[in-house]
């Protein structure tokens, strides 16, 4: 099976450039089998779901086989299928199926670790000498028996954990269930590339790389130093999270990194069309890592980060955001690098939540917030749910699964409230998620008058709005791979434009609670959104226009 090969799929090798990804997390999409977790089945049926919104790619979170200690991001087989999840054939159907439609499909690769149930650490932690010994990143204690040094996992605590068996300690910056690989042994280097390698042979069309930046420790285990407390707060604050204490400045984002992952995009090389998108977090450092691990065309062909998937919400901020990673790009690789923005995924509270507060109707809020995100210079991520302008769920403590948020509760909640079950009915079994008696988290009540069948053919839903927002996209060029310009705007509203070759776009957004009157440029033809009026543009709270501008 090859995706390159499918008829149905462009020969584009940079169809990625600009690309719009449609996140899926399968435990929460679509059951088929009726035991309350969603799977790949389920998946393949809601695949027309996906097409008819206008989108080029889908995004799986993992579903290979794992103990589900962090929900398949603890991984105990990189090329099997967790039976909650299907089989391969499985798989392979839906891979087809969506080739069939169209559409590109990319999966997660969670290769900084592994599961403690993967038969690589059972080799390694049985004793210091045997072939895997070195494949994971063991230490022995201080003197006094404490670890070897100050460094924290993000899940809180000590990023290591002692293994009496070796009696060493082994590192793991998430869960202690899921121990940190070994990148400095070449030999680690190759098993994980042969386990892309399946995947593509497989026919997938590309890869999410999760913790992109944290493959690569400080092989001398240098302690990190203390965070500036001033900087603010956020989750991982010290007054949440101890992790926010230090600056992970030898913990991740090694410079060893690097040679990696021209290693990984010379495999993807070899399957013509592949290309990756790698998850960046690494504080207020992350741009700039965004930009040099994307600079040139030997690395990965985008990055995003979580710089926009927090609750600011002004001009000043997406601009900024854009502008910072521009002047990276400039510096690092002559304004090669290319991001990929996103607002919602399943790590972060949504935002239709974090941003209610600076509009009262939530389906025009919904509808602005694809505009904008779509607009800017890069490729974009939506997550599943986002279409339907879905907020936050409030999942009771007793409901919660999310180690993270279990950990943390009440202060902070974890991960659960973006993960619950997608809406497809407002009325029948769990939404139409599923014809189980109890899902794996509740299907939110909240949730059940923005089913999909309630939006359906309403041009004023956010599902709508997004249909129509995408497709009219997908027909100008410049919104895709164009240049970015910004331009000097009122008080609350962001301004720029996107030009091309034979083609530019002018984007005015109103992101304030009043009314502003934006200059329009000489020869502009409005093309989207209402307020013009000859040379200037009376933009309404929330709202966003569009023009053509003629070149000269």
């Amino acid at each position: 099976m090859s995706a390159a090969s499918n008829s149905q799929l462009s020969g584009n090798p940079d169809w990625w450039r600009g690309a719009v990804i449609y996140q899926i997390y399968p435990r929460s999409y679509q059951d088929s089998t009726g035991n309350g977790v969603g799977d790949i089945k389920g998946i393949t049926e809601r695949l027309d779901h996906i097409k008819s919104l206008g989108v080029d790619a889908i995004w799986l979170s993992p579903f290979f086989t794992s103990p589900m200690k962090d929900f398949g991001y603890d991984v105990s087989d990189y090329c099997g299928v967790d039976p909650v999840f299907g089989t391969l054939d499985d798989f392979d159907v839906m891979v087809a199926r969506a080739h069939d439609l169209g559409l590109r499909v990319m999966i997660d690769q969670v290769l900084s670790h592994s599961s403690d149930q993967h038969p690589w650490f059972g080799e390694s932690r049985a004793d210091k000498t045997n072939s895997k010994a070195d494949w994971y990143v063991w230490a022995d204690a201080k003197a006094d028996g404490t670890p070897p040094n100050n460094w924290q996992s993000v899940f809180g605590g000590s990023a290591w954990t002692w293994d009496a068996r070796r009696c060493q300690y082994y590192l793991h910056n998430f869960l202690n269930s899921q121990p940190d690989l070994n990148f400095h042994i070449m030999e680690v280097q190759d098993a994980l590339l042969d386990t892309v390698r399946f995947w593509l042979e497989r026919g997938v069309d590309g890869f999410r790389l999760d913790t992109v930046n944290f493959y690569v420790h400080n092989a001398d285990l240098t302690d990190n130093p203390p965070a500036d407390r001033s900087a603010g707060a956020g989750i991982d604050a010290p007054e949440v999270n101890p992790y926010g204490y230090q600056q992970h400045i030898h913990d991740k984002t090694q410079p060893e990194n690097i040679p990696f992952l021209k290693r990984f995009r010379a495999l993807l090389d070899s399957y013509p069309g592949a290309a990756a998108v790698g998850e960046v977090g690494d504080g207020s450092r992350s741009l700039q890592t965004m930009a040099e691990y994307t600079a040139g065309d030997d690395l990965l062909q985008m990055c995003y980060s979580f710089d926009m998937l927090g609750p600011k919400f002004s001009p000043e901020h997406f601009r900024g955001c854009v502008e910072a990673f521009t002047e990276a790009s400039d510096r690092f690789a002559d304004g090669t690098s290319w991001p990929c923005w996103a607002f919602s995924n399943h790590d972060v509270q949504r935002h239709m939540t974090r941003w209610a507060e600076h509009c009262d109707d939530p389906m025009q809020l919904a509808g602005f917030a694809v505009q904008l995100l779509t607009s800017l210079r890069g490729s974009v991520c939506i997550y599943q749910g986002e279409e339907l302008g879905l907020p936050e769920a409030d999942v009771a403590f007793e409901d919660l699964v999310d180690p993270y948020g279990i950990t943390f509760w009440p202060e902070f909640k974890g991960r659960d409230g973006c993960r619950t079950p997608m809406v497809w009915t407002k009325t029948g079994p769990q939404a139409g998620f599923s014809d189980a008696n109890k899902t794996w988290l509740p299907v939110p009540q909240e949730h059940l008058p923005l089913a999909v069948d309630q939006q359906a053919g309403q041009p004023a839903s956010a599902m709508e709005q997004y249909r129509t927002h995408l497709h009219w996209r997908a027909g100008r060029p410049s919104l895709i791979t164009g240049e970015i310009t910004f331009h000097d705007a009122p008080e609350g509203a962001l301004v720029f434009t996107r030009e091309t070759e034979g083609e530019v776009t002018f984007c005015a957004f109103n992101l304030g609670a009043a009314p502003v009157t934006i200059p329009l440029p000489a020869e502009a033809t409005p093309l989207k959104g209402v307020g013009f009026d000859g040379e200037t543009l009376l933009l309404a709270p929330i709202s966003a226009a569009f023009a053509e501008v003629t070149q000269a």
